[in-house]
């Protein structure tokens, strides 16, 4: 049985503070730092939020993910408004499992299609340190862009997690696009994890599969079969065959989408693009395809979404972790920051003439709040 951790917050103790305009300067930050915030204790003052951006401040999707998490561990909140770029987070008791519901349309009046996924990515970690199971609901978007897709999540950052340690399960109850969202995620997180176990995955093995799906909502059936044709096409040109499945299905606005997945010997690497009006289904299909080319290319074990999205658990693990990441994006390099300010784990990123990069997390003592009772 795993003890639970103890959260020792000192009132007198002056809140961390992170400029949330460094790097990328996107909502990464902020879900990064809230979910540490959660399992540590650690008060914390977020500044300059989102600041470049043309909308700066919160959104609804980050507003959702703040209040889930305060809501895990009765964490006290100041500037949790829309567009607000300064944001108190104050941890009052440690990390609870329970029963959840986060619905991102409730932020905004009008509703929102804010990423569900990115809601779920905030609080999975912190709840699989809870001492008891879980069940999340979460209603937004589901397959929207430039956030993780409930393909990827399920497919890719899931198993990605189980070799750590972390297991989850997630249902898609209904299918959320833009520009209405309303999708629904259901997550089953049994808890009880002392530590992550450390991840080193350097060599990523031979190439197994590729497979995935290509998906219309609300739309007519020969758009899903033009994405899949081209694609086992593009792949078939390069000694590369796809097991694809055509999909039509219901929602509360129509969508499309191409989810691919690169399984290899030790890891698996995802690849989602998002049709939209005007965009020829070909066009989908290429966008998906020539990114899993670039990956398999690089040699890399993680692709360069994963790479950024791994650091979390890695800063908590039980040991160092070690890892081949395609691409040293801006959000990795934002969000190895962002961990670095905890005083939780040093980071090493080593870029090859490539452009791939090799990530050495190193965790630190653990400050007080991991102390087990």
């Amino acid at each position: 049985m795993c003890a639970q951790i103890r959260v020792t917050t000192d009132a007198k103790r002056a809140p961390l503070v992170i400029d949330g305009s460094h790097g990328e300067g996107g909502g990464q930050i902020l879900r990064t730092a809230i979910a540490i915030s959660a399992v540590t204790g650690r008060a914390l003052r977020i500044v300059n939020i989102r600041a470049g951006r043309p909308k700066p401040g919160l959104a609804a999707q980050h507003l959702t993910a703040i209040r889930a998490a305060a809501a895990l561990c009765d964490a006290r909140l100041k500037g949790d408004a829309l567009a607000s770029q300064d944001l108190e987070f104050t941890p009052r008791r440690p990390v609870g499992a329970g029963s959840y519901r986060f619905d991102v349309a409730e932020a905004r009046m009008g509703g929102s299609a804010g990423s569900a996924t990115l809601v779920l990515q905030t609080v999975l970690v912190p709840l699989a340190l809870a001492p008891s199971p879980s069940e999340v609901t979460i209603k937004g978007g589901t397959h929207v862009a430039l956030s993780p897709s409930f393909d990827y999540v399920q497919k890719v950052w899931l198993p990605t997690l189980a070799t750590m340690g972390i297991s989850a399960e997630i249902d898609l109850v209904s299918w959320g696009w833009l520009p209405v969202g309303r999708g629904e995620i259901r997550a089953s997180i049994p808890g009880r994890v002392a530590a992550p176990r450390p991840l080193v995955l350097v060599d990523r093995g031979h190439l197994r599969r590729i497979f995935g799906r290509a998906v219309a909502a609300n739309l007519p059936p020969h758009i899903p079969r033009r994405m899949a044709a081209h694609t086992r096409a593009l792949l078939h040109e390069v000694g590369l065959e796809v097991a694809i499945e055509e999909e039509v299905r219901t929602s509360a606005c129509a969508g499309a989408g191409l989810f691919l997945v690169a399984e290899y010997e030790r890891v698996r690497a995802g690849f989602d693009a998002m049709g939209a009006r005007g965009k020829p289904a070909e066009r989908v299909a290429e966008e998906a395809v020539m990114a899993l080319l670039s990956h398999q290319r690089s040699g890399a074990a993680l692709d360069a979404h994963l790479g950024d999205q791994i650091v979390l658990p890695a800063v908590l693990a039980s040991g160092p972790s070690q890892f081949s990441v395609e691409r040293v994006s801006r959000h990795l390099a934002t969000n190895v920051w962002t961990v670095e300010r905890f005083g939780l784990a040093s980071v090493n990123i080593a870029v090859a003439p490539s452009g791939t990069g090799m990530v050495t997390i190193r965790p630190l003592s653990r400050p007080s709040a991991f102390n087990r009772a």
